[in-house]
């Protein structure tokens, strides 16, 4: 007999013992119920005793299968992740794994899917980084968009391990305020495809099969909150990082160009293209860089296609290999104090020269909300998003301009309400401002850091941050 015959035998005999109960419910029994009840009892028993004993003939076999010892190698095992404290410290804490996920543990609502096929891709992504403390999960004040990009994959179950299983890398560490539109990291995440082609593969054989993969691009952006957005992925080959397999960087630094010099701020960005030590033009780092030479590739200026009252917008266009930690902000500043009158030009190639200048004048960076990181260039990578989830991108990304516009239009009103009668309103400002200013070569310097100059003069531009 079975194990599912036994278990309708005892379905039976329960059911009889209880219709024998209920109908006696308010009469005595006599000793021939009495007989039949005990009778029926030990029928049950002995029924549950050949019920476990099948299931001990079925227990044998199961346990050498392979499904079995992966279930219990699941539950046995255990890791750790680091987490960032509000101190700033960093601690480890016990992850649980279970059959087949990883419980992230207090702080983690989500799972983890590490059974599953994976592949190596790079996403492409665009962030309004006002609401964020940074784009690096590293900093010690939540959200960042990093956490926020982990919280989404983590929710799509995407995510195929930790961050060191899943070989994570991003290609810019932004700061807090900075936003971008070509952000780029790459990871393992869990595919649809039995055998990826991502092994030791290049970018172009990787490409290759992609039919019936997730739209990772849809998925994604689907529990994404409204400020980030992923706008494309591609597969890559094991050995990318986006950090380092970054060939150039370009950032964009938008202004308003009433009462500013362009032409002067032109001749003054031009002086940052090429290889230069850029110590004064960037916030120290002492513990962690000991080479301040970097490579601007391209430094130029250009209209955008907005005004508001007679006043246009411009952008900086900045290019390099890689920058030095608020480089973008530091040169931006100074090309500013050209442009308003209160600098030369040539001062930028006097605070280029360290034997010059060894110590950083100091002055105040340029504002992180006007600052974006355009794009990344890598090697080919090309990245792709299905018609569907472009439509919906391009949907998102449309209201979300109109919302911002809604929100313009109400603190248009507010000035119009400050104004004067005659719309009229004066502005001292620039006035003030030069009577005020002190030349930068005649400003209190940064303290030295202990950097060899000849070694900073000689050393190339190969270092990366």
């Amino acid at each position: 007999m079975d194990g599912a015959e036994l278990f309708t035998d005892i379905t039976e005999t329960t059911g009889a013992i209880r219709k024998t109960l209920e109908a006696n419910e308010f009469q005595p029994f006599d000793g021939n119920q009495i007989a039949s009840l005990q009778s029926q009892l030990r029928l049950l028993q002995d029924r549950v005793k050949e019920l476990e004993e099948e299931n001990s003939k079925l227990s044998s076999p199961l346990a050498s299968c392979c499904c079995s010892e992966r279930r219990m190698n699941f539950g046995d095992r255990s890791c750790s992740i680091e987490k960032s404290t509000e101190s700033g410290t960093t601690k480890k804490k016990s992850v649980e794994r279970t059959t087949g996920y990883y419980f992230m543990g207090e702080g983690y609502n989500t799972r983890i899917l590490d059974h599953c096929s994976k592949r190596y891709i790079a996403l492409k992504v665009m962030y309004f980084g006002q609401r964020f403390y940074g784009f690096a999960s590293e900093a010690q004040m939540e959200p960042t968009v990093e956490s926020e990009i982990f919280r989404a994959l983590e929710k799509a179950r995407l995510l195929v391990g930790g961050r060191k299983e899943s070989c994570y890398s991003r290609c810019g560490r932004t700061d807090k305020g900075v936003s971008s539109v070509g952000q780029v990291i790459a990871l393992y995440l869990r595919s649809n495809l039995k055998d990826p082609p991502n092994a030791e593969n290049s970018c172009h054989n990787a490409e290759e099969q992609h039919d019936g993969e997730i739209d990772y691009v849809r998925v994604i952006n689907k529990v994404l909150p409204n400020d980030i957005r992923v706008l494309g992925w591609c597969p890559v080959p094991v050995g990318f990082s986006a950090r380092f397999s970054c060939l150039r960087r370009k950032y964009k630094y938008f202004f308003w160009g009433a009462n500013l010099d362009i032409s002067a701020m032109e001749r003054a960005g031009k002086k940052f293209v090429g290889e230069h030590d850029f110590r004064n033009f960037c916030k120290m780092d002492a513990a962690n860089v000991h080479n301040y030479r970097r490579c601007i590739m391209s430094f130029d200026i250009s209209p955008c296609d907005v005004r508001t009252e007679g006043n246009l917008l411009w952008a900086f266009n900045i290019e390099g290999s890689a920058f030095l930690w608020h480089q973008v902000r530091c040169m931006v500043a100074v090309v500013f104090m050209v442009g308003q009158g209160l600098e030369d030009p040539d001062v930028v190639d006097i605070l280029l020269d360290p034997l010059r200048t060894p110590r950083k004048p100091q002055y105040v960076m340029a504002s992180e909300n006007p600052l974006v990181l355009h794009s990344c260039e890598f090697e080919g990578v090309k990245f792709r998003c299905s018609s569907d989830a472009g439509e919906a991108l391009q949907l998102h990304l449309s209201n979300e301009i109109r919302t911002y516009k809604l929100q313009a239009a109400i603190f248009k009103e507010a000035l119009l309400s400050c104004l004067p009668n005659d719309g009229s309103s004066s502005d001292n400002r620039k006035l003030k401002k030069k009577n005020s200013h002190v030349a930068l070569l005649s400003r209190p310097t940064e303290q030295v850091i202990n950097i060899s100059l000849r070694h900073s003069v000689t050393a190339g531009c190969n270092s990366r941050v």
